[in-house]
């Protein structure tokens, strides 16, 4: 009998270490899920752009820049963790009925982005796009607003922390990836195992451009606590805005309950530009 019970302690022990061996190693294909296939343009919903290709490191990114008539504001737009850029026409047409121009790129492994993602990689990705802005359209940094939505929030917010751009905008992210991982995996000590750590917690405060976060309570992905406590974290001026629907699709469901604080956000980022 004890040594059944020592042979099924060694076994539970054995596969509880193996699991947290793959999660420690394959945590990137958790964190990234990248998709390949570029299935539309923005052509297809009648939006003027640019093919651009930037370089990353020792990758080269693909990005489009989709410029708005008589435009003052810039945004980079860091989109989540699956897909590519081309299944975010909607975020792309609104934003361009909003007036601004918008700078959206795929990090490493995504769409026609060369190399595989990870955290530093997407921190490079993120930089070109930046250095795109400033150098080659001649954007002043203060008519920049970086938006992340997701995963993106946390691209975002590291840049913001390394930069000083316009405005920031935090759209249904979250506080770090170890927040999120013990939400997921209570049973691990995810601490110990995260090489993906995105700590938007630890950056958030040291930013002091003005800051809009969205986030809403029907999230079934991110918990709405997760944006709240990063809201509060942040310095003033300060913005958050509490919307409706599911995490991929709130920004919606939400319709003018999203566009027109949006729309405010912007109007008063122009203000501070003129002033």
């Amino acid at each position: 009998m004890r040594k059944a019970v020592g042979t099924a302690l060694f076994i539970t022990c054995a596969v509880y270490a193996g699991l947290c061996l793959s999660l420690y190693v394959f945590q990137e294909r958790i964190a990234f899920v990248p998709s390949k296939s570029v299935v539309t343009t923005p052509q297809a919903v009648g939006l003027v752009y640019e093919d651009v290709y930037l370089s990353a490191g020792d990758e080269r990114i693909h990005a489009w820049y989709v410029p708005a008539k008589s435009a003052r504001l810039s945004v980079l737009f860091c989109h989540g963790n699956a897909g590519n850029i081309s299944h975010r026409l909607e975020t792309l047409s609104l934003l361009n009925s909003l007036g601004v121009n918008t700078l959206i790129f795929d990090y490493a492994g995504y769409g026609l982005s060369d190399g595989k993602p990870s955290e530093a990689q997407t921190y490079r990705d993120v930089e070109a796009a930046w250095r795109f802005l400033i150098e080659d359209k001649s954007v002043d940094p203060g008519a920049i607003v970086l938006f992340g939505r997701s995963l993106g929030g946390a691209v975002a917010t590291w840049i913001a922390a390394k930069e000083e751009p316009g405005a920031l905008i935090l759209e249904s992210t979250f506080v770090s990836i170890i927040a999120m991982g013990k939400k997921m995996y209570p049973i691990f000590p995810v601490r110990l195992l995260a090489r993906v750590r995105y700590d938007s917690a630890a950056l958030i405060e040291k930013i002091k451009s003005p800051k809009l976060f969205i986030h809403s309570r029907d999230d079934e992905t991110i918990p709405f606590d997760h944006g709240a406590a990063l809201y509060s974290k942040a310095q003033e001026p300060k913005i958050f805005v509490e919307i409706r629907g599911s995490h991929n699709a709130g920004f919606l469901d939400s319709g003018r309950d999203y566009i027109v604080p949006l729309q405010s956000f912007f109007r008063m980022v122009e203000s501070r530009l003129a002033s």
